[in-house]
Formats: structure tokens, C-alpha cells, sequence
């Protein structure tokens, strides 16, 4: 650093002094003055700023003093103001009781009032980056360091998403007028799909009129016991919302699907390749495990080969990263729909989401789990799809059919979410459940019921909260891991 002296002054060259932190004492002044005069004002900026974003310390303290008393129906004063801070020691070095004056008579009127706290919260906002910046370079830097560079990185878009986030304005209330008026574009999108639903189309018929189709904003639990089908259910699903997507202008001008959608799909526990094996088997209606073994005749494997043809230009993104935290899973999923755009998330499944921190309660941890699917699904505006185990209390009762108390951890879960959904396939019991061959009649009778049974799933809905319990059936195609309409598949069978 160079340096010039000057009348035995030593002073920096002007090109190489520091850069200041961001800030803006003037609005400062201005914005408290404002609240001096009118107390009202405070209302106008409440849910732009605060005092940790005043840059200068005495503003920070008369700010608080100023929120805490207007919170308190007080009133807010040169006076009490003055009473407030007397012997302030940053306040004497400024001219005390005459600086506090000042404020008051120097501020202009308070139509201004909210330009100055959103200047005054951007220069907050800039001087959190510069920290942040220096924060990430620092623990970069040291070679002692006990996190791995992925967590850092995991940490520092968290904690920039964080500081995002407080750009947006609180949540305030929605006059009759507004609230009518997003009723009405709801009705009006369930209106232009035949009158049939509002939210992403499922790909199942009975499915979509029942659940009104999948709503922004909501957390889904698709709950089974193993072998039901509940992955193969979910990853339909998933591929049916992202095959049908068509981007477009929106009702608010932006753009956005205007059918279908973009998908996430959190895999914790099948690769991306055996999820993908999954989806494709189902297109082509060659049998998965021909698939993995290879096993496979030219004109399968020409199918095979136009089936994935067909899903690449799907906005279908998977992530099979194991036991991931609810943090990191947040994270990710918004840095999705900062790239590609985010309409559905499916996560398989719950249990297998860590939570924030070690709990000694195993309950308490899917608490954490399901809270933080459900405000990440308000968060991002889209359906949250997550799949969940049942207890093994199922296999020991004669009616194998589950109920809400059956899901592991159930409490949390119940409560969390909007919908709770069963998949259920008897015949898979009934499968197991077959007599002795010289017992003739009672082979007569699980032969018909197995006929009956034969590829038929049900979707029991046993919970929710906008709409009827019901119980849906579809066709199960085991050999494909395809699920389909069941009306559709006996008409298809029929003919």
C-alpha cells in the first residue's frame, strides 16, 4: 500500500482507500424522523426493515425503542425519545437531545417513508453478501477446517437462500376482493380441464376427481407396506405430471407449465438408472427383470430403445443421493427451481430424510422431517409427494387394509399432511394365503377370488383435508411396474 505525507499527515491514496460497508446514513435520518413525526409510518416500513439493518448503531437503538413502543400502542416522541436515550453515549458525541430534534425537523413527509427502508435494507442486504463472502473465503482457506467442501457449499446456499428469502415482504392479509379473485382463477383453471380438477393431473382418472388432482402448496403421503407398489405408483405419477408438460404464459404474465409439470424426485433408496429401468419398462411393456438381466429378443430391445428415446426431453430430474437431511433436500430443491423451474417433488421416502440434528426420540426426527416438507412445499408453491413406510402392526390383523394409526410415526405424519393416501393390493395377500391342492373347495374358491383380484390395486384416500375419503381402483401391472386406470385396462381387456 502506497502512502503520501502531507503536512506530517499520513493518508492513504485516494484510489487505494477501502472500500465503505454499503450504507446510507440519510435515509436513516429520514426514516426515523418519518416515525418522529407519525407514528403511523412505522406500519408502512415494519415488513421492510428492521433495526439489524441500520448501519449505524444509535439508528439501530432508536428504532427498536421506536418498534417496542409502537407495538406497545405507546407513543413515540422527541420527548420520550430523549428519555429513553439520556446519557447515550453515542448520542452525546452527536449532539444529544438537539440531534434527536434534528431528526424530526429535517425529515420531509412520510410518503417517501418505505423508498428510504427499502434503500436501507438493500444496503443491509449488500453488506450480508460482502460477510458472507469473506465467511466462505475464510473457511475455504483453512486447511483445519473439520467440514468437507460439499457441506460448505450446502451451508453457504443455505445461508444465501436464507438472505433471499428476507427480500420477500411478509404475508399480509388478503382483502375479500383478493382472496375471491384467486378462488376464482382456481375455478376457472378446474373449469377449462372439463370442470374435473385444478391442480397437476396425477395421469389417473378416478384419482384427479377425487383429489381434485395435486394442489400447490400441499404435502401428499403415499404410505404401503412393502411390495404394494407404492415407488412404482409414485414414479407413474411423476413421469405422467412430466410428460405432459407445456410451458407457456401464465395467468400473472409470467411463464410457467401450463400443463404438466417440471418434477423432482428424491430417490433415498433405488439408483437413478433402476428408477429410470422403472419408467421405461413401463412405456415399452417389456418386463423389468428381462431388463436387468439382459435378456432380451431384437424386437424388445428395439422397444426398450424407442421407449427412452421418448422420455428425454421429460423435465423429470432425479436424485439419488442417500440419507440426505431435510436441509440439504430443501436446498437442492430450490436450486432446482432456480434452473430448470419446480412443479412437483416426490420424496422415496420420508424415513429415510435425516433431520436437522440427532434426536434421542425417533419421533420427534419424522416431526422435523414432515414439518420441514410442508413448509418447503408452501415455500416453493408446489405439491410435495413424499412416500412413507406402515408399521409392521398391519401383517398381524386378518383385515390387511391400513388405517391412518398405522403409519410409522404416525402422529407427526397425520398431522403434517394434507392427504394421506394407501396403495393396497389383496391379491398379493391372497396370494399367499393359498389352500392345500386336495382341499378342492376351498382351491375353488381363492382360485375365483384370485381371478377377481387379479391386477387390481386400490388408492385409499384416508385423509383429506379439502375433500372426500374414498377408495380408488387401478390396474397393477406387476411384470411392467406400471400402474393404470382400471376402467380403462377392462375396456382395453374387453376388446
Amino acid at each position: 500500500m502506497s502512502e503520501t505525507a502531507s503536512m506530517g499527515v499520513v493518508q492513504l491514496q485516494p484510489e487505494e482507500a477501502p472500500n465503505p460497508s454499503p450504507h446510507s446514513i440519510e435515509a436513516e435520518q429520514q426514516l426515523l424522523g418519518a416515525i418522529l413525526n407519525d407514528n403511523e409510518a412505522y406500519d408502512s416500513v415494519a415488513s421492510i426493515v428492521s433495526a439489524q439493518h441500520f448501519y449505524d448503531p444509535l439508528h439501530a437503538r432508536i428504532f427498536e425503542f421506536a418498534e417496542n413502543r409502537i407495538r406497545k400502542n405507546a407513543l413515540v416522541s422527541v420527548i420520550t425519545l430523549t428519555t429513553f436515550l439520556e446519557g447515550d453515549k453515542a448520542l452525546n458525541e452527536v449532539g444529544g437531545t438537539t440531534y434527536i430534534a434534528r431528526l424530526a425537523a429535517a425529515s420531509i413527509s412520510s410518503f417517501a417513508v418505505r423508498d428510504y427502508a427499502q434503500l436501507i435494507y438493500d444496503c443491509a442486504i449488500r453488506r450480508e453478501l460482502i460477510s458472507l463472502g469473506i465467511d466462505i473465503s475464510d473457511n475455504a482457506a483453512r486447511s483445519d477446517h473439520d467440514r468437507e467442501p460439499r457441506e460448505q457449499i450446502v451451508d453457504a446456499e443455505q445461508r444465501l437462500y436464507e438472505l433471499a428469502e428476507q427480500g420477500k415482504t411478509e404475508s399480509d392479509f388478503k382483502s375479500l376482493l383478493r382472496a375471491s379473485t384467486l378462488a376464482l382463477e382456481m375455478a376457472t383453471a378446474a373449469y377449462k380441464r372439463g370442470g374435473q380438477f385444478a391442480g397437476l393431473s396425477t395421469g389417473f382418472i378416478d384419482l384427479d376427481r377425487k383429489l381434485g388432482g395435486l394442489h400447490r402448496s400441499d404435502l401428499l403421503i403415499l404410505a404401503g407396506r412393502p411390495s404394494m407398489g407404492k415407488t412404482a405408483l409414485a414414479t407413474n405419477i411423476a413421469f405422467n405430471v412430466a410428460k405432459a408438460y407445456k410451458r407457456g404464459t401464465l395467468s400473472d404474465g409470467n411463464e410457467g407449465a401450463v400443463e404438466g409439470g417440471v418434477v423432482g424426485f428424491f430417490s433415498l433408496e433405488m439408483s437413478a438408472e433402476q428408477l429410470a429401468t422403472r419408467i421405461i419398462s413401463g412405456i415399452s411393456e417389456v418386463p423389468s427383470e428381462q431388463i436387468r438381466r439382459g435378456d432380451l429378443q431384437d424386437e424388445e430391445f428395439e422397444k426398450f430403445c424407442y421407449a427412452s428415446k421418448t422420455v428425454e426431453t421429460c423435465p423429470l430430474y432425479i436424485d439419488d443421493t442417500p440419507a440426505l437431511s431435510i436441509a440439504q433436500l430443501a436446498a437442492r430443491a430450490r436450486r432446482l427451481k432456480r434452473r430448470h423451474g419446480l412443479d412437483l417433488l416426490v420424496v422415496d421416502y420420508l424415513q429415510l430424510v435425516r433431520a436437522g440434528q440427532t434426536r434421542d426420540n425417533r419421533v420427534i426426527e419424522i416431526n422435523d422431517v414432515t414439518q420441514g416438507l410442508k413448509a418447503l412445499a408452501k415455500e416453493c408453491d408446489i405439491p410435495v409427494l413424499a412416500l412413507s413406510q406402515l408399521s409392521r402392526q398391519v401383517e398381524a390383523r386378518e383385515d390387511k387394509r391400513p388405517q391412518l394409526n398405522d403409519l410409522r410415526e404416525s402422529g407427526s405424519i397425520e398431522q403434517d399432511a394434507d392427504v394421506v393416501m394407501f396403495v393396497f393390493r389383496e391379491e398379493y395377500y391372497a396370494e399367499r394365503s393359498k389352500p392345500p391342492a386336495d382341499d378342492t373347495n376351498k382351491m375353488d374358491e381363492w382360485y375365483q377370488k384370485m381371478i377377481a383380484l387379479h391386477n387390481k390395486a386400490e388408492v385409499i384416500i384416508g385423509k383429506q383435508r379439502h375433500g372426500p375419503l374414498a377408495n380408488i381402483s387401478l390396474t397393477f401391472l406387476g411384470e411392467y411396474t406400471r400402474f393404470s386406470n382400471w376402467a380403462d385396462e377392462n375396456s382395453h381387456n374387453a376388446n
